[in-house]
């Protein structure tokens, strides 16, 4: 790896941001030695004892000129450093790779992310004392679990450069917890920089308080191209491979990486490709529905069943079952409720990884169906599944682009729905009628 940059897939604009902010971030260090040299003791931020001449916005003022850390118009969106960032883009447009890698480079001892220094490596590595990283396993981050988060990130960084907390999928924030990061971000610890990742900066997605006080870094869908790279670069994947899978995957790195190394994710997507063949009538739509409810569960199963037994013997075990001593029963007597609050969490999770699993399958088919109209439409673009083109240019011939269109209306309008807590299974049911009926 050249540097901390290099798996962030296609976002050339945005990384040219991040780089000037890292330097512009290690420009603010320098500029702060000198105010410890000069009271003998650590100056966080550049603090200046007499003053309290420590925030991050005015610091970059003095390296990089007035308005370079802010978003005021005639501003460089590129240069400065400010203390909370919100990373944008579709699905797959790498996100938290962008969040992580630009932690990395605000912890690099060059400044720059060189990808080999202490720095870098712990933190993507997911190791750096100063670096804490927020992934959601249930359905949203509650406000206990953020207020835990800024208490912690308002200590001092142990290595002397930033104290950096990431928060993936921000727009699972509950509206407490949203108060609490918002009350943070205010009023920011000194050295302590927040760095949110969402869909968009939709109301729904992150509120208009946090978005007015964070610089937002847009990233954009990656082409199939830059995906195949990057998988045939990093990954070894035969470069034939690699082209198929980034096309089927729709510009999603990570997606396309599943399906290129795993025999079962080409299975479980050959399966739901499958479905417009099998929608005869009724009966067979509710047979449909069952079975692609029925497959995302046992996916999620498999993938948290794991993780679950691991977090049920450690608790069990931090609570003395199988001890012997006087006080070993009734400590387990007492223990119910911290089990029932562990298995509540499981559930969460379990239903989240259900979800995420459907999603994956409504994307595949929502891309079917893309081609179908693209077909109808003699649109002059490549298909997205290119081994079920036969299939999707029959069914143009049968449908024509309004039926075509209403289909895919239909997936995108059932993804709508279990993302606004709809049952799946009543989505998903809906959904194949609409299919059935056209």
């Amino acid at each position: 790896m050249t540097d901390v940059f290099a798996d962030l897939v296609g976002q050339d604009e945005a990384v040219v941001t991040l780089r000037r902010a890292a330097a512009s971030a290690a420009a603010l260090l320098r500029a702060a030695a000198p105010a410890v040299s000069r009271t003998g003791a650590p100056a966080a931020g550049g603090a200046d004892p007499d003053g309290g001449h420590d925030d991050l916005d005015a610091l970059a003022e003095q390296v990089d000129g007035p308005g370079a850390a802010d978003d005021r118009p005639g501003a460089d969106p590129g240069a400065g450093m400010t203390h909370a960032w919100i990373f944008t883009g579709p699905p797959g447009s790498g996100r938290s790779v962008a969040a992580r890698a630009f932690a990395a480079a605000l912890q690099c001892i060059h400044g720059t992310g060189c990808g080999h220094c202490p720095g870098c490596h712990t933190t993507l590595a997911g190791t750096h004392a100063d670096v804490r990283l927020v992934v959601p396993e249930g359905l949203s981050i509650g406000v206990n679990e953020m207020r835990a988060l800024v208490l912690r990130a308002a200590s001092t960084p142990s290595g002397g450069r930033w104290q950096i907390v990431i928060i993936e999928d921000a727009d699972r924030l509950t509206e407490a917890a949203g108060n609490a990061l918002l009350k943070a971000i205010e009023e920011p610890p000194p050295r302590t920089v927040f760095l949110l990742c969402a869909p968009s900066t939709h109301p729904d997605d992150i509120s208009v308080t946090i978005r007015s006080r964070c610089r937002v870094v847009p990233l954009r869908q990656p082409s199939a191209g830059a995906v195949a790279e990057v998988l045939v670069r990093r990954d070894a994947i035969a470069p034939d491979v690699a082209e198929w899978a980034a096309a089927a995957a729709q510009g999603h790195v990570g997606r396309a990486r599943r399906l290129a190394r795993d025999p079962e994710a080409r299975q479980r997507r050959d399966a739901v490709l499958a479905v417009p063949r099998r929608l005869t009538g009724v009966g067979a739509a509710f047979d449909a529905a069952s079975a692609l409810i029925e497959a995302a569960e046992a996916e999620a199963a498999a993938s948290v069943a794991e993780v679950d037994e691991a977090e049920r013997a450690a608790l069990q075990t931090a609570l003395g079952a199988g001890g012997t001593g006087r006080g070993a029963a009734g400590a387990m007597r007492g223990a119910a409720g911290q089990l029932k609050d562990l298995e509540k969490r499981q559930k969460s999770r379990a239903t989240r990884a259900q979800r995420d699993a459907l999603d994956r399958a409504l994307v595949d088919l929502a891309g079917f169906y893309r081609d179908a109209l693209t077909m109808a439409l003699r649109a002059p673009v490549a298909p997205v599944h290119t081994d079920t083109a036969a299939l999707a240019g029959a069914g143009a011939q049968k449908w024509d682009a309004d039926g075509a269109l209403r289909r895919l209306e239909a997936v995108l309008e059932c993804r709508a729905a279990i993302e606004a807590n709809v049952k799946p299974r009543i989505a998903v049911e809906a959904m194949m009628l609409a299919l059935w009926k056209g």
